[in-house]
């Protein structure tokens, strides 16, 4: 059984992040660069899968310019076994990164494909939706615990009114939430032999896939500063408040 996992370069999460002096983008000059932390625990939950015996071969993919190696190495290290770089100067919109994949899954037919629920730097929770419909493949979204046994796996979700759990035919879609695990320490020893693991370099073009994008980004603006907030003697008071100075009330 092989599985399909995509990871994306986003900013470390520990960064603070830095907007350009005209507003038009993010700052990543002399940035710390991570693989995105939803995309890290599908990797691990990939892994921990193959320790298990139910998974043969984990192959990570990720869509970028040539830097995204990097957290392909980093994923190499983690136990993936080989990494596909679809190499694009810009990142491409959500839809166009699903049809990336989805052509990759054509060519490496895997059983599973596992996706992290959203990316930090978009936020948009998207591309593992996408995917499935494209593949007309059923999906398992927010998963908090993932089971493989007899062709079918089991997922149980985090939704607003609590946990689902559902059993979904292979092969499928998953895309991974906080609490599905908790990602494990890159060693050194693992680390050097990652980098005698493969990385094949694809193109959209040799994919057969148009990546256009019909998105323009305007403007990017830092959140605006939050004042500090006051107290009050009494609930008359509050109410005043909202009404005269927050006019939230009518």
């Amino acid at each position: 059984m092989k599985v399909l996992v995509t990871v994306k370069r986003v900013i470390d999460y520990n960064v603070k992040v830095r907007i350009k002096p005209d507003n038009s983008d993010v700052d990543l000059s002399n940035t710390k660069m991570a693989i995105n932390p939803f995309c890290e625990i599908a990797v691990e939950e990939a892994i921990r899968l193959k320790e298990k015996a139910a998974v043969s071969e984990v192959v990570v993919v990720s869509v970028g310019d040539q830097t995204c190696q990097e957290q392909i190495r980093t994923a190499l290290a983690l136990g993936a076994d080989r990494g596909i770089l679809i190499e694009t100067e810009n990142p491409p919109a959500s839809l166009a990164v699903a049809k990336l994949i989805k052509a990759v899954v054509e060519e490496e037919k895997p059983d599973l494909v596992i996706l992290g629920k959203q990316s930090i730097d978009t936020d948009n929770n998207q591309t593992g939706q996408m995917l499935a419909a494209l593949l007309d493949w059923p999906q398992g979204t927010f998963a908090s615990e993932l089971n493989i046994e007899n062709n079918k796996a089991t997922v149980t979700r985090e939704v607003d009114g609590g946990l689902l759990t559902e059993s979904l035919n292979l092969p499928a879609v998953i895309t991974s939430d906080l609490r599905l695990n908790i990602p494990r320490y890159v060693s050194l020893p693992n680390i050097m032999k990652a980098k005698r693991k493969p990385i094949d370099s694809k193109t959209p073009e040799s994919l057969g896939v148009e990546i256009t994008s019909t998105n323009k980004m305007i403007k990017v603006e830092s959140p605006a500063v939050r004042e500090s907030g006051v107290k009050v003697e009494s609930v008359d008071e509050l109410v005043k408040k909202l009404k005269e100075e927050a006019k939230v009330l009518a």
